[in-house]
């Protein structure tokens, strides 16, 4: 609070833990003059240099926080607060809209963020999926959870799709890495801000399609989603559908290395059998 106060020149007259925060702590603080800022400290990997960057980099393409100081040696972050609620049925259309915009930002190469350059590593985040999904498997905490015939199954689909993936290789376009509505913020049917950047890299925007259809979304909602998306300059292949459940299969199997009490850890499991049913 003190590091808020220096920086702002104002002081903290109250403040409370945002919920939703899982690798990091968001507290609102209640400033002296009225304003309401959000205090982001990183509790794991400190990704505050990047987010920051990310920031700068797309105001006025995406609604994100602005950014008000940053303290990357310190893993803090303070940013305005912007009014909000849940993501409703009506936003489907601004979901797709804002995912487009997302997708509109080009880095030249794929890979992943190290600073605040956000220049990419080069590393191509697609490829090797069957390969990757085996390692998981072996490595992981399958057993007990996916029966061996699930697990044989989950490997004949990896190996199929694998080849299909190749058309992606060498997508450069930003991705927000965990794009689905407890990371934005919606007002009359509008996306007004999107939240946590910590794990965007450079590749194919059906990284950030897939992450949102992974979970049922109320009816209408896709059908107004792909039509923002289309209508805000995305572009679909007519196989996307297969390939976003494709490359959704990196994160899903990587949720089968964590702990078996991890929040994702079991739904990993349940969309794994729907998807090799």
């Amino acid at each position: 609070m003190r590091w808020a106060e220096s920086v702002t020149g104002r002081k903290v007259v109250s403040s409370r833990l945002l919920s939703g925060g899982y690798s990091n702590e968001n507290t609102l603080l209640e400033m002296s003059d009225g304003g309401r800022l959000v205090l982001r400290r990183y509790l794991g990997k400190n990704r505050c240099a990047v987010e920051t960057a990310l920031a700068t980099r797309l105001r006025g393409i995406v609604p994100v926080p602005e950014v008000v100081a940053a303290s990357p040696a310190d893993g803090l972050l303070l940013s305005m607060f912007v009014e909000g609620g849940p993501v409703t049925a009506d936003a489907g259309r601004s979901v797709g809209e804002t995912l487009a915009r997302i997708g509109s930002v080009s880095f030249g190469q794929p890979g992943f963020f190290g600073d605040e350059t956000l220049t990419p590593d080069g590393f191509e985040p697609i490829g090797g999926l069957d390969a990757f999904v085996e390692r998981c498997l072996r490595e992981g905490n399958a057993a007990g959870h996916l029966t061996p015939a699930e697990q044989k199954a989950l490997l004949r689909y990896a190996t199929q799709v694998t080849p299909e993936l190749d058309a992606l290789r060498g997508s450069d376009r930003l991705v927000h890495a965990d794009y689905n509505p407890k990371n934005m913020l919606a007002a009359a049917g509008t996306i007004v801000a999107v939240l946590d950047w910590e794990f965007a890299f450079s590749s194919s925007p059906l990284f950030d399609v897939a992450n949102l259809m992974r979970d049922p979304r109320p009816p209408g909602f896709t059908d107004d989603f792909l039509r923002g998306f289309r209508d805000g300059g995305g572009v679909l292949p007519a196989n996307w559908r297969s390939l976003s459940a494709a490359l959704d299969l990196y994160s899903l199997a990587d949720f089968l290395t964590r702990p078996v009490e991890h929040r994702y850890f079991g739904k990993a499991v349940t969309k794994i059998r729907e998807l090799v049913r």
